[in-house]
């Protein structure tokens, strides 16, 4: 089990004063939120101008709250949040990764003064990985089509078979990976949440397709500036050996023959961080996956210590949107069940458009 120096929320001698919001600045446009093209190009610029906003605000360092709040911002990338990257999180409405991203960066302009801390987790993937068709060749030789499942019954009747190339690459024999794969189906399929889905190449290091969202990284950036803050992304995904849906944890850590897949370990690093916050609030994409992954995670090693951290967990729901797929699987049932789990947990599931003020259980 996961320990930390500090397991409940820090007492505040002097109740801090509910915050105002603060206007949005004069270079944020909410129409920016719908560009794909739309990224910051005067990084200088930007710091000039938080330094003015710091200063006409009286804004103070992070350093210095009182009440830690720690936003975590999951996979706002341009792939999953555009409708030219290769995996758009559309929602039903069509434009639903765009319109949670302008809500979200809405959001931190106006509580920047009471946000602490902003980190962007990044999917990041290599061409050859067990969830892209690449890693896989049905019976003729041809790979399979992104958006295909795989049980592993479909491995066991030779549907399918490992990709030579890609246990080249790793260093193992392809009868050692085949093994391998059934396994990683198996232990999928145990779980009961998912079977392995092959999913359009995407968030693959060094493309466009990687980067954060243009608006999102502008905000995190102008906070940093405005508040001293690091805001640090956070990279997962890249091992080849399994899906690595929650910021927290891979999905399945074990090799065939009982070994742990090489690389694979927990973030206790982030964890500890955001359990030592007074106040953490969750956004991103996609809800159906990423981040009702993530949450489910730290829900866990919340239950582990003490069920009752659960009231400081705020869930943006608004700033968050499910993968609907034009003409094929919708998951947005799955991501609504998922959100009323973690209600009844304790976690708070709230709207941008309600005023922070009125929230439940606030640490102020």
């Amino acid at each position: 089990m996961l320990t930390t120096h500090k397991t409940t929320p820090r007492t505040i001698s002097t109740p801090m004063p509910t915050p105002v919001p603060l206007p949005l600045p004069r270079h944020f446009a909410t129409g920016n939120s719908f560009q794909s093209a739309y990224a910051v190009g005067d990084v200088s610029g930007l710091q000039k101008t938080a330094e003015c906003w710091k200063t006409q605000h009286s804004l103070k360092a992070v350093g210095g709250d009182r009440v830690k709040i720690h936003l975590l911002v999951i996979d706002d990338q341009f792939d999953f949040t555009f409708p030219d990257g290769s995996l758009f999180v559309a929602g039903r409405s069509g434009k639903g990764a765009m319109e949670a991203q302008d809500r979200l960066v809405q959001f931190i302009y106006k509580y920047l003064h009471v946000i602490s801390q902003i980190t962007c987790t990044m999917d990041t993937h290599l061409p050859y990985q067990i969830f892209f068709p690449s890693a896989h060749l049905r019976s003729d030789g041809t790979h399979p089509d992104p958006h295909t499942m795989i049980s592993a019954e479909d491995y066991r009747q030779g549907r399918y078979r490992p990709n030579p190339a890609m246990a080249k690459q790793l260093g193992v024999d392809p009868i050692w990976l085949q093994r391998q794969f059934i396994h990683y189906c198996e232990k999928l399929e145990e779980s009961g949440k998912y079977q392995l889905y092959l999913w359009p190449y995407h968030c693959l290091l060094g493309t466009n397709g990687h980067r954060l969202a243009g608006v999102v990284d502008e905000a995190r950036l102008f906070h940093g500036f405005c508040r001293g803050a690091e805001n640090r992304p956070e990279i997962k995904g890249g091992n080849p050996l399994t899906e690595h849906y929650s910021i927290f944890s891979p999905e399945v850590t074990t090799c065939w023959d009982g070994n742990p897949i090489p690389g694979v370990q927990k973030n206790t690093r982030l964890i500890k961080t955001l359990l030592e916050a007074d106040m953490v609030m969750m956004a991103g994409l996609a809800s159906s996956h990423c981040v009702k992954e993530s949450i489910a995670d730290f829900l866990g090693e919340i239950q582990r210590q003490d069920p009752a951290l659960a009231r400081k967990v705020y869930i943006l729901k608004d700033c968050t949107a499910p993968v609907v797929v034009p003409g094929g699987l919708d998951f947005t049932d799955d991501a609504d069940r998922a959100m009323k789990s973690f209600s009844d947990a304790g976690m708070h599931v709230v709207e941008t458009g309600i005023p922070l003020e009125k929230w439940p259980d606030l640490p102020f």
